[in-house]
C-alpha cells in the first residue's frame, strides 16, 4: 500500500480500510497546524492506477483472513473531499470493484470543499456511499477563524452542513479547544454550540490546542499578538461547550492532546460529563497539565 508521510485518521475510523487518495492539505495556511509539515509539498493526488494497485494489494491481504470483510473505507489525506465529484465517484467505483461489500466511504473535509460541490454532486456522492465525513470546524468564533486563517466563517459552517443534511450525508465535527486564546474560551464554546445546535453532527470530537515552535501561531505568541489559554481554562471551555449543546450527539475528548479523556452521549450523559469536568477543575493542578502539554512531542 502507498502511504505518504504521517497518516492521520479519527479514532472512530480504527476499523476502516485506509486508502490514500490525496496527501497533504490544499489550504495549508492555518496558523496552529503542523500536521503536514513533514511533506515536501502542500498537496498531492496519486494517479488512479496507484489507487487501483493499493486496492488490489488490500484484496490480496484480506484473502489471508477468513470471514473478514471491508464494510467501510476511509480515504486518507488532509481533505480528500476537495477532489472533484467525478474523481470521488471514480474512486468509489474502484473500491466497489474490489470490495463490493463496502457500504460507506469516509474522509476528512474542509468546509470550503463542500462549497465547491453542487447539490446534485452531493446527492450523487451520497448515493455512491460517501457518508460520515469528518470536518475540523475548530470553532464557531469568527474572530478566531479569521485570525487563524481557516478560510471560512461560522455562517459557512452552517450553510454548507445544512447542504450535507439535505443530501443525507452525515458528518462528524472536530472542535479545537483553546483556539480563541486566553480569556475567550467560553465565547468560543458558546458560539460553537450555537452553530452545532442548528445542525446534526453525529459526533463532536474535541482536541486541545498544542502549540509547536514550527507553527505560525508560535511566532504570533513570540510577537505578543496572541496569548494561549491556561490548561484549566481549556477545561472550563469544554464545560461551557457541553452546557450549551442542546442536540443529541456523541461527544468525546479522547486524542493525545487531551490530558484527561472524557466521553458521553448527550443529553443522556450530560450530567456525568459535567461532573467529571468539575472534578478535573477542582482537583487537577495547572502545573501538572502544563507538564503534560510540554512533554507532548507529537499529536
Amino acid at each position: 500500500m502507498h502511504y505518504t508521510g504521517t497518516i492521520w485518521r479519527p479514532p472512530y475510523e480504527a476499523a476502516s480500510m485506509l486508502l490514500e487518495v490525496t496527501a497533504g492539505c490544499t489550504h495549508h495556511r492555518c496558523k496552529f497546524c503542523t500536521l503536514y509539515e513533514d511533506l515536501p509539498f502542500q498537496f498531492k493526488m496519486p494517479p488512479l492506477e496507484t489507487i487501483k494497485s493499493d486496492l488490489k494489494e488490500a484484496k490480496a491481504q484480506l484473502l489471508l483472513w477468513k470471514d473478514q470483510q471491508i464494510t467501510r473505507t476511509f480515504l486518507t489525506g488532509a481533505n480528500p473531499f476537495v477532489l472533484k465529484a467525478s474523481r470521488l465517484l471514480e474512486i468509489a467505483d474502484l473500491i466497489r470493484q474490489y470490495f463490493p461489500e463496502c457500504k460507506t466511504i469516509g474522509c476528512f473535509s474542509r468546509i470550503t470543499d463542500i462549497t465547491q460541490k453542487t447539490d446534485e454532486d452531493l446527492q450523487k456522492l451520497r448515493n455512491a456511499g460517501y457518508d460520515c465525513i469528518t470536518i475540523g470546524i475548530e470553532t464557531g468564533d469568527d474572530k478566531a477563524l479569521s485570525f487563524m486563517h481557516k478560510g471560512y466563517l461560522s455562517e459557512d459552517i452552517l450553510i454548507q452542513c445544512q447542504r450535507l443534511d439535505q443530501a443525507g450525508i452525515h458528518y462528524h465535527f472536530f472542535y479545537l479547544t483553546g483556539i480563541s486564546g486566553a480569556g475567550r474560551g467560553r465565547e468560543s464554546a458558546r458560539a460553537t454550540a450555537e452553530i452545532c445546535n442548528q445542525l446534526h453532527p453525529l459526533i463532536i470530537g474535541a482536541s486541545m490546542l498544542t502549540i509547536y515552535p514550527t507553527s505560525e501561531l508560535y511566532k504570533e505568541i513570540q510577537k505578543g499578538t496572541w496569548q494561549e489559554e491556561t490548561e484549566l481554562e481549556k477545561y472550563q471551555e469544554l464545560k461551557t461547550l457541553i452546557q450549551n449543546l442542546q442536540i443529541p450527539v456523541w461527544f468525546g475528548a479522547l486524542g493525545a492532546s487531551n490530558p484527561i479523556p472524557l466521553q458521553g452521549t448527550l443529553p443522556k450523559d450530560k450530567t456525568k460529563v459535567l461532573s467529571l469536568l468539575d472534578q478535573i477543575l477542582k482537583t487537577t493542578s495547572e502545573e501538572d497539565l502544563q507538564t503534560y502539554r510540554k512533554n507532548l512531542k507529537h499529536l
